[in-house]
């Protein structure tokens, strides 16, 4: 009987398990269901459902090369999912494991409902390198500190890569429409997002590991260097299956722990949401749940704007608009910035970050925010605070990153770049940038700001551990 192979965050045909087991089983039919709460909820953003949409229509051309196509449909899972597979007759509905607080609730519902209609549902890894349930301390208890972590992880056998296979024998059904995003009812999308696709993001990744890697412990803080993989997006959607990013750094030509830990971080992230989902709607480290952050909206409005008059803090904010992507050095330090220089809610972030990135993922989102907060598991010290000058100087020393995004800032003689409020007048004028006019002041004095989140943050750790607290 035919099987229904369900893709949602395994976009690929290499290395996937669940479409191995779906062809061993019989006929496959391809089936990728338009979710109206993840396209339209709390998570939207055009610029990922943009990606999403294109990399399908990538799927989808890629299947056909093999015999077999992309069923599209829009709905519910739970009722979709049932409906598709009783009209080609199948037997089974076969997908890769997903983690997130909803997606765990949605295959729970569509297990439920293809149980009561004589279909066996299969879960298949695939999504991660390693499992939840596998990777434990020596008690056997979940790891919320990523050193341990790390070293548990990179501890256990990997699996051996599957190749993409070269016939799927295909169980047709009326395949329906790919839309774009007007038919979603999204607006559009920026123009710079990056090609869509496995094939696309195959390249990205054999151009990383043909050189970059090896300078990639050096250069990956850098923002005014191409020192980065560039295949976030690829691993959200599963365009790359992480197995075969680590198997393949770990034989590349040079040391490449310090990228396969980046790829750790990403698992660490994932399986902390598993274990503790309520960190998507509070603090992991109780500790801290009673912060009292502002109510600041101009100040919100002028960091998302990239407004804040601190450059490194303002280009990163506008690369963001205009593309949908941001270093993960810059995302540290303007998240630093927002939580600590500002003391704003870092679910305010977090929120803007879903709606504008591309690699937006709910686990590695919120693990980083709440790790920038100093409020989540494994998170920075809430006693250390990025000077936004130090990291600028540090990480985009000749202001490349700077010039490219505040074209305002551009004549700026490079000595008054990183703090462009301190030049004086006549330089101002000379450079065409008057600050407060052309660039603006700093919204916030950083020493006096570091001072009273120090405070704020000393506070609520001496009221949580006092015996009132407790």
């Amino acid at each position: 009987m035919p099987g229904v192979l369900w893709f949602r965050r395994d976009l690929r045909l290499h290395d996937h398990p669940a479409l191995h087991a779906a062809i061993e089983a019989g006929p496959v039919a391809p089936l990728f269901v338009l979710d109206p709460p993840l396209l339209r909820g709390r998570w939207s953003s055009s610029n990922r459902t943009a990606f999403l949409l294109a990399s399908l229509r990538e799927l989808d051309a890629a299947l056909r090369e093999r015999g077999a196509r992309l069923h599209v449909r829009f709905g519910r899972p739970a009722d979709v999912v049932p409906r598709f597979a009783a009209e080609i007759g199948a037997s089974d509905v076969f997908v890769s494991r997903d983690y997130s607080p909803y997606a765990r609730r949605r295959d729970a519902a569509v297990a439920r409902a293809l149980e009561a209609a004589g279909i066996r549902f299969h879960a298949r890894r695939g999504t991660l390198v390693h499992e939840p349930e596998d990777v434990r301390g020596a008690a056997g208890q979940p790891l919320s500190v990523f050193t341990p972590f790390f070293r548990a992880w990179s501890a256990l056998p990997l699996r051996a890569v599957l190749p993409a296979p070269g016939r799927i024998p295909c169980a047709a059904a009326e395949p329906g429409h790919i839309p774009g995003l007007p038919d979603l009812g999204l607006p559009p999308a920026v123009d710079a997002l990056p090609p869509p696709g496995e094939a696309a993001a195959r390249g990205r990744l054999e151009r990383f590991l043909a050189g970059p890697v090896c300078a990639y412990a050096a250069t990956r803080d850098r923002l005014d260097l191409a020192g980065t993989s560039r295949i976030s997006q690829d691993l959200h959607l599963g365009l790359l299956s992480p197995l075969e990013v680590v198997t393949r750094a770990r034989a590349a030509p040079c040391d490449a722990g310090k990228f396969i830990a980046e790829v750790a971080w990403r698992e660490f992230y994932h399986h902390s949401l598993w274990h503790h989902p309520r960190v998507l709607r509070e603090p992991f480290q109780p500790a801290f749940a009673a912060i009292p952050w502002r109510d600041a909206p101009a100040d919100f409005e002028a960091w998302a704007a990239g407004r804040t008059g601190y450059p490194i803090v303002d280009a990163a904010m506008r690369e963001l608009l205009a593309t949908g992507y941001m270093h993960n050095r810059a995302r540290m330090i303007v998240a630093s910035f927002l939580t600590k220089d500002l003391l704003l809610d870092w679910r305010l972030g977090e929120a803007h970050f879903m709606r504008h990135l591309v690699d937006g993922d709910v686990a590695n989102n919120d693990g980083g925010w709440q790790w920038a907060a100093s409020v989540g598991t494994d998170a920075q010290p809430y006693f250390r605070i990025f000077n936004p000058v130090a990291q600028s100087k540090k990480f985009d020393p000749e202001g490349a990153f700077i010039r490219r995004w505040l074209p305002e800032l551009r004549r700026v003689p490079d000595r008054y770049l990183h703090e462009p409020w301190t030049m004086p007048a006549d330089v101002q004028h000379a450079a065409g940038c008057i600050i407060g006019r052309d660039y603006p002041a700093p919204i916030v004095d950083h020493h006096a700001a570091r001072a009273r989140a120090l405070a704020v943050f000393e506070a609520a750790r001496r009221a949580a551990s006092s015996p009132a607290g407790r």
